[in-house]
């Protein structure tokens, strides 16, 4: 299947510059192409997933992906989808989300050729750069677009105004040196890769054989944004969002949108997605769908030995053996949940519970204790004299108290 179809068909495809161009491109030899990621943060989110794990799909038939870290343009700020120019970051902070970023995407993305745009870009002087290319740069066309004139009413600096020369400046640098042809990018992004597509035809001639593709905003069939959580961004980052929680996050999509997102973020081929489908379908109470999805995904982005971790975690959770957790389990399992610092002293349950929030009064906490309600470290304790002590579980570093049948609260020894 040409590279095309297999993105059409799993609705990667938003826009593209000529899509019969490409398809005979595609066809007739092995290109390269690039994606560019600004170093806004220290860690990607799920939200740039997309654009890079279709770079891989290019790969994997044979093509040869880069990514461009945006060490220039990131220390400027792109003014898509803004209302109003972001704070922008001192040169140490863009330095320091360029390591991070760096050796994330090369942890994940391990074939992809990497390289940074403040490499080409540092060393042009304002002469040159006004010179050389903003004389190929009509003003009226760059106000024509969306990324500029959604941004008039409210204002945008000359800085950020700047910002499409030097991203269209990067698929020309790439075009010379390394015979990239094609742009991959958000849907925001369509206004910054044709103007590299116009910079390029100027500055090399009309018949300079360059592309641009974009991948579509992902929607949730009930029409809202998806990748947020009550919490925020879901991170690729396991100290922001720890494995468990990234696989929980897939393994929880609703029927709706679970065949979509099998599409999309794994490399399951079409037979395989039908089949879970069909599973849907019949047996929706077994959610082997969400579970492929969870699996595929926390397998790509943290590898087999963080899904059999995220596995477990959830498999102890569901049958409450605590203590089968190993204490970096139980950081991982309840990051997040309700947690108050307590002392290494032994503690009296009904104490104990108050000092975590667990309940608000004494008296209270002795109901829910005599009620069966309370478990710690997966014991259910009805003894309201009952003395814990923070070193009897977990290193001494957690005790993991239980409330109810889902109510979780986490207690962290200092």
């Amino acid at each position: 299947m040409n590279i095309i179809d297999e993105l059409s068909w799993r609705g990667l495809i938003n826009q593209q510059s000529d899509e019969e161009g490409l398809r005979k491109l595609v066809d007739k030899k092995d290109i390269s192409l690039y994606c560019g990621m600004d170093p806004t943060g220290d860690s990607m989110h799920i939200g740039h997933l997309l654009p890079f794990m279709t770079l891989k799909r290019f790969g994997d038939a044979g093509h040869h992906p880069y990514i461009v870290i945006g060490g220039a343009t990131g220390s400027i700020g792109d003014p898509s989808g803004k209302k109003a120019e972001r704070p922008m970051q001192t040169m140490d902070q863009v330095n320091h989300n360029v390591e991070a970023l760096s050796n994330q995407a090369k942890r994940i993305f391990k074939d992809f050729t990497m390289v940074n745009n403040y490499d080409w870009t540092a060393p042009i002087g304002i002469l040159d750069f006004l010179r050389d290319y903003g004389k190929l740069f009509n003003v009226n066309t760059m106000l024509g677009k969306e990324i500029i004139s959604s941004r008039l009413e409210a204002g945008i600096s000359f800085t950020e105004f700047t910002y499409q020369i030097l991203q269209s400046l990067d698929f020309l640098t790439l075009y010379r040196e390394h015979d990239i042809q094609l742009q991959v990018g958000g849907g925001d992004q369509w206004g910054n890769l044709t103007a590299g597509l116009d910079l390029i035809h100027k500055a090399e001639g009309s018949d300079a054989e360059v592309y641009a593709l974009t991948i579509p905003l992902l929607l949730k069939a009930d029409g809202t944004k998806f990748g947020k959580t009550a919490g925020g961004a879901v991170w690729l980052d396991a100290e922001k969002t720890s494995p468990y929680e990234f696989y929980q996050f897939w393994f929880n999509q609703d029927d709706k949108d679970v065949i979509n997102l099998l599409k999309k973020f794994t490399f399951l081929n079409q037979d395989e997605i039908a089949a879970l489908a069909e599973k849907v379908k019949t047996a929706p109470e077994e959610r082997v769908a969400q579970r492929t999805l969870a699996e595929e995904v926390t397998k790509f982005v943290h590898g087999e030995e963080a899904l059999k971790t995220a596995e477990k975690i959830t498999e102890v959770l569901f049958s409450g053996e605590i203590q089968a957790l190993t204490t970096d389990e139980v950081a991982q399992a309840f990051h997040g949940v309700p947690s108050e610092e307590i002392s290494t002293d032994e503690i009296n349950l009904v104490d104990l519970l108050i000092a975590t929030n667990v309940d608000k009064s004494k008296r209270q906490a002795r109901e829910d204790i005599q009620n069966g309600a309370i478990r710690i470290n997966g014991e259910r304790l009805t003894d309201t004299t009952e003395m814990i002590d923070p070193k009897d579980s977990f290193d001494g570093k957690y005790i993991v108290i239980r409330r109810g049948k889902k109510k979780y609260f986490l207690a962290k020894i200092k």
